[in-house]
């Protein structure tokens, strides 16, 4: 284990070996927060740890997947792979597959995702007879999953007088009756939404003591990832599991917690020392990442948060470049700024796309710099777009499949009975669904015997629906007989869907039968895969080794967006939002819209702790840097379709002012036959030796350039950001003209001279 500890600094060390007791890592902005939690693990396991008595807590399965990788490459496969990580979300699915049971569920439950809970909120809307416009679908699931997770189930929601005083006072007063419908739909399906899978797990632990007593002794050691992200439902289960050991280790960063608006409570990682008292807390300040004069600004932001873990990021990285600081006058010529940025990188120092990333606090900031993107042929993708299991033709496959796993899920029966078209109307569904819920059972047991509980019916719509009935069930009962693979074909088959598809030969329906190809050949790629079996949680707990589809359907359910191969179309310049960004870095980023009312939001104005959070929000914005950051904002910007005037935020203020360079810039560039205003950089450097007055004059111009046929072999040079240097060589003619440069400190650039704005000196 020695070689181990050697890859760590002192810091690391420290919070690596301490492996019993309750232990907190303060990890700042690239710190080797990953590194510190995935080595812990394999120090406990090189002291003889039992790898089943491990649970690693994260937040994404990619996370979970890369650090279980990195475990067993440093300790082996055997023993590595037998370590219980994965994301809450994943762990206490397969908990509730195994005891759920007690709690009245089927071990082959649903998982619900947004559109799901918002169809049922919406029946439920129709069923009570309530104006949507009052009770937007948003508002309503929103106002659930805060009641879930701070652990409030319907009927304590509709005891509680000061919240149904709230939703009074909101005009909203059935929300607390739509919760109660909603949960019973959801338990009659068979389904769970995303926050009952937290929500049923404190249920288990709290009303089944012998189910939580079995889960304390089989994980003796718990590590949660980014401890600042849980809410409370999350921070009980934790707390509960650990209790009888108390070896709990927390990792994380008060400074990056900004995700309130989930539900994650700050205060968790705040007063973990309260709930432990003898904790062993260890700070991991080190940044690897970014440069000096990034850490320094980003210290100075933060340390204006009175409600924080005090800490001192430093690093030994290079000085690098002042955070520049760009007015606009409008978010076109903020847009513009960002691209011509961008295109001066890339040529003068050959950077690929990928290197760039601009963020935003809005996604509909976005629009302005796509615009000046593409007129420079610049490629990108915005991150947080439809992911490609939310396509529609996507999600009726699915949904056949799910229906297939489970016939009582009412929500997948919804959406494809009529698809393809099968003669079943909405009429006719509307009344499968009052059957169903008269009688207290699915729309698929309805639909087995529609004959009997539709007698009106014609007798040819009851037949469809029977057929239809029937033909999941046959289905059904080769769930465990055929890989998930070849059962997905032929229910892709038996369902008409695909030839459905087949038959539209548009553009669009060219590419919708394409992604469903897509979709199989991921089946395929899941059927053929070798993976070393998980292990069991108990005894009683069946894994299949057969690749079925309800596994593949159980993944699926469980993966995020922040679970999306952000490795796609990976030489583009990336635009996403600062929540999206959180855990990425980029060489170069910008940041834009840095204007009061946009950031800080107008919507988090009102308290200290919603202005705190922020400013971490900016703090997370700026650690993702590793060479360089530029901030921008705009005088004026449409919102809301009106045109408004614009104070810069107040967090450019709290940089110390050693560590901005602050830039208003537009100068004419020929277009052609026309001339336009555009951005161009203007500089401050120190004074050089003294020239004569017409060269002086020149090399201060922002708008002078050094004719290209001047720069040859041999002569000094100034660049804007690399200083002075001595030209090499020279290759290429005119407009292509390539020189090479030796910069004292940054060593031997290739600079495309039409946009080098070299100056000899």
């Amino acid at each position: 284990m020695t070689e181990i500890l050697d890859q760590l600094n002192a810091a690391q060390q420290l919070a690596v070996t301490s492996s019993t007791g309750p232990v907190m890592v303060i990890a700042g902005a690239g710190s080797g927060k990953t590194r510190v939690l995935t080595y812990r693990i394999a120090y406990m396991l090189s002291q003889g740890v039992d790898p089943f008595n491990i649970l690693a807590l994260t937040f994404t399965n990619k996370a979970a997947r890369e650090m279980k990788s990195r475990i067993m490459e440093l300790v082996g496969t055997t023993e590595g792979r037998n370590v219980w990580m994965g994301t809450f979300h994943s762990i206490f699915a397969r908990i509730l597959r195994i005891e759920g049971h007690v709690l009245g569920y089927p071990s082959n439950f649903t998982i619900y995702d947004t559109d799901d809970s918002k169809s049922v909120i919406k029946a439920i809307l129709k069923d009570l007879n309530l104006d949507p416009k009052q009770y937007p679908l948003n508002t309503v699931l929103s106002r659930i999953s805060a009641a879930k997770s701070n652990l409030i189930s319907a009927a304590e929601y509709n005891a509680n007088a000061e919240l149904l005083s709230q939703d009074s006072a909101a005009q909203k007063p059935m929300i607390g009756e739509i919760y109660s419908y909603y949960d019973a739909r959801c338990f009659r399906a068979g389904a769970m939404d995303f926050d009952d899978l937290l929500f049923k797990t404190n249920v288990l632990f709290r009303d089944w003591g012998e189910v939580l007593y079995k889960y304390q002794n089989k994980f003796k050691y718990v590590l949660v990832d980014e401890y600042q992200d849980t809410n409370h439902a999350q921070y009980l289960i934790v707390k509960q599991l650990a209790a009888r050991h108390e070896n709990i280790c927390v990792v994380g960063d008060d400074a990056q917690s900004i995700y309130s608006f989930r539900g994650a409570n700050i205060q968790n990682i705040l007063n973990f020392k309260r709930d432990y008292p003898d904790v062993q807390l260890f700070k991991l300040e080190q940044n690897y990442r970014s440069t000096q004069t990034i850490v320094n600004a980003a210290n100075s932001i933060i340390s204006n948060n009175k409600d924080q873990i005090f800490k001192e990021v430093w690093t030994e990285n290079d000085e690098g470049n002042l955070i520049q600081v760009f007015k606009a006058t409008s978010e076109t010529e903020e847009g513009n700024m960002v691209a011509n940025s961008i295109f001066e990188l890339k040529m003068n120092q050959q950077q690929p796309n990928s290197a760039f990333a601009v963020l935003y606090r809005t996604n509909a900031q976005s629009r302005a710099i796509e615009e000046s993107l593409r007129k420079l042929n610049i490629p990108y993708r915005i991150y947080g777009g439809l992911s490609f299991y939310k396509r529609a033709e996507i999600k009726d496959l699915l949904a056949y499949y799910r229906l297939v796993v489970n016939p009582s899920d009412d929500e997948a029966f919804k959406r494809i009975v009529n698809y393809p078209t099968r003669g079943i109307g909405k009429t006719t569904l509307e009344k499968i669904e009052l059957a169903a819920g008269e009688n207290g059972i699915s729309n698929h047991a309805v639909a087995l015997n529609a004959g009997k509980y539709l007698p009106s019916l014609p007798s040819g719509t009851i037949a469809k629906i029977e057929q239809f009935a029937v033909m999941i069930q046959s289905l059904n009962y080769k769930l465990h007989k055929l890989d998930a693979y070849n059962l997905a074909q032929q229910i892709s088959i038996s369902s008409g869907l695909m030839n459905e598809l087949m038959s539209d030969k548009s553009d669009e329906g060219i590419s919708k039968y394409q992604n469903t190809e897509e979709l199989l050949n991921a089946i395929k790629d899941f059927t053929e895969r070798e993976e070393e079996p998980m292990p069991l949680l108990d005894e009683d707990e069946i894994i299949s080794d057969e690749r079925t589809l309800d596994v593949f359907m159980r993944d699926i359910a469980l993966m995020t967006d922040a679970d999306d191969d952000k490795g796609n179309d990976n030489n583009k310049v990336v635009l996403m939002t600062i929540h999206a960004a959180k855990g990425l870095e980029f060489p170069y980023v910008f940041i834009v819209g840095m204007e009061e009312n946009l950031f800080p939001s107008n919507m988090s104005l009102s308290t200290r702790a919603e202005i705190e959070e922020e400013r971490r929000l900016f703090y997370v914005a700026l650690t993702r840097a590793e060479k360089k950051v530029t901030l921008s904002y705009a005088e004026t910007r449409y919102r809301w379709g009106n045109m408004t005037s614009n104070e810069p935020s107040r967090f450019l203020s709290e940089i110390d002012e050693k560590f901005l360079e602050r830039q208003t810039r537009r100068v004419p560039v020929k277009n052609g036959g026309s001339t336009q205003m555009q951005s161009a950089p203007v500089f401050t450097k120190k004074p050089l030796k003294k020239l004569d007055q017409s060269t002086e004059s020149a090399m201060f111009d922002p708008g002078y350039t050094t004719p290209v046929d001047q720069v040859i072999p041999g002569v000094e040079v100034e660049h804007e950001r690399f200083g002075r240097g001595k030209v090499l060589s020279v290759e290429g003619t005119g407009p292509n003209t390539k020189a090479t440069v030796f910069f004292n400190g940054f060593g031997q650039k290739q600079l495309l001279l039409k946009f080098a704005k070299l100056r000899i000196l």
